[in-house]
Formats: C-alpha cells, structure tokens, sequence
C-alpha cells in the first residue's frame, strides 16, 4: 500500500507544483527529482505536524481549557471550529484523557485520547473510549487501536497513579479535516480484540523470537562460489 501512495503524492507534488518544477529542471534536473522524490516525506511531517498540534489542542478544550481564538493560526482554524461544533452537538462529558492503558495480561501499553459519558436520545448514558483522527480517512485499524485500549487490564493517570479498567459500552473515532467532521462509532467487542491479541504475538515473533530460532551451523563446506550470469547482469 505505501508504494502506490508515495508515487500519488509525488506525481500530485508534479502536478500541483508543475511551474516550479518545470524551472528547478531546467537548470538543476537533479535538483527537480529530489525535490519530487521527497514529496511524500514533506506531506508526512506536514500531516504528523498538524495531528500533535490539533491533539494538543483538543486535549485542552475537551478538558475545558479556555483556547483564545484570537491565538488560533490559519492551519488550525478549521479544526478549532470543528472540533467546537462537536462539543456543541454531542455534549460530551469528560471522564479521562490522555491517560495510559495498561496490559499486565499481553504486555502492552498506550495513550488513549479520551474516556467520554454520552447522554442518549432516551436519556441514558453510555461510556464511550474516543479517538481523534486528523488523517484523510480513517481506517479499519483503528477498531484494533480501540480495543487494544478498551480491554486493557487498568488505567495509569499521568502523576503515575493506578486503577482498574472502568466498563466501556462503546468505541468512536472523531475524525476531523480541514472540511468536516464526523463522529463514528467503531466496533467493539472482544472477537476484534483476539485479532489484536494475535497481532500482538506477531510483532513478538517479528522483533524477539524469529531473531532466536536460527542458530550457528553444525557443519559447512564447499568451494567457492561461481559468480552467476544474472549476477554479472546486475
């Protein structure tokens, strides 16, 4: 998936900058090429850039910070209006944010954005674990993300103090570009957790136990070897 989106990005980057890129060339064509080669690395610190600001951003407001409009940039305003509007129409109530969940049972640990109490139609609540999303899209992976969090054994606050897991009835991403937003539930429930439970045991195989299986030969030989036609090729 990476190698069609960074030949997207880059032919856009040509295409969008096609003036510039046209004159870099005329006088520096290696210039030019390196220029469109790291497009999609610009627009990923571009993109992570805007994500850690507009977190910084929602963490504050959604615990109830004053944010002075007055000291929003241009690149932020629109998620500043966004995210308002969330909270004028959903009307979220607060239980943590940004704290640690922690599995004592798979080994794992992660900063969630936020623990939510919903009021429903019918006037019943429901406790909701949110994520923010700043991306293009959101993706299936998120459910793995949320469920990773939601089952986790307990919560770590961050002056280190800990207690168990509160019940969660329910997942959501808050996904928000420069045009829109929208709240979506995302499933959760434990058959999504045992694929991340599984997932977990990969990333173990990947980066521990595959280094361990191979060991030193018990015996070796052979004469030298040939130099291959496909080689001399190369």
């Amino acid at each position: 998936m990476f190698t069609p989106w960074a030949a997207k990005t880059t032919a856009e980057a040509a295409v969008d900058n096609l003036p510039a890129v046209t004159a870099i060339a005329a006088g520096d064509r290696t210039g030019a090429v390196d220029f469109l080669k790291g497009a999609y690395r610009r627009y990923t610190q571009t993109r992570a850039s805007i994500g850690s600001e507009a977190h910084d951003m929602f963490e504050r407001m959604i615990r109830g910070e004053y944010v002075n409009p007055r000291r929003i940039t241009d690149q932020m305003q629109p998620y500043y209006d966004h995210f308002s509007e969330f909270l004028d129409t959903v009307q979220p109530e607060l239980i943590r944010a940004e704290d640690v969940a922690w599995s004592d049972t798979y080994e794992y640990a992660g900063s969630f954005d936020a623990l939510l109490r919903i009021k429903d139609e019918d006037g019943t609540y429901t406790t909701v674990i949110a994520d923010w999303k700043t991306s293009k899209s959101t993706y299936p992976e998120v459910a793995l993300q949320m469920a990773a969090y939601g089952f986790a054994d307990r919560l770590i606050d961050p002056e280190g103090n800990s207690e168990p897991m509160p019940p969660i009835d329910a997942a959501a991403v808050l996904h928000i570009t420069e045009d829109q937003w929208a709240f979506k539930p995302v499933r959760f429930d434990t058959e999504v957790f045992k694929y991340f439970v599984h997932l977990r045991s990969v990333f173990d195989w990947d980066r521990e136990v595959s280094k361990t299986v191979l060991g030193k030969p018990f015996a070796k030989g052979g004469r030298k070897s040939i130099v291959t036609g496909t080689q001399r090729r190369a």
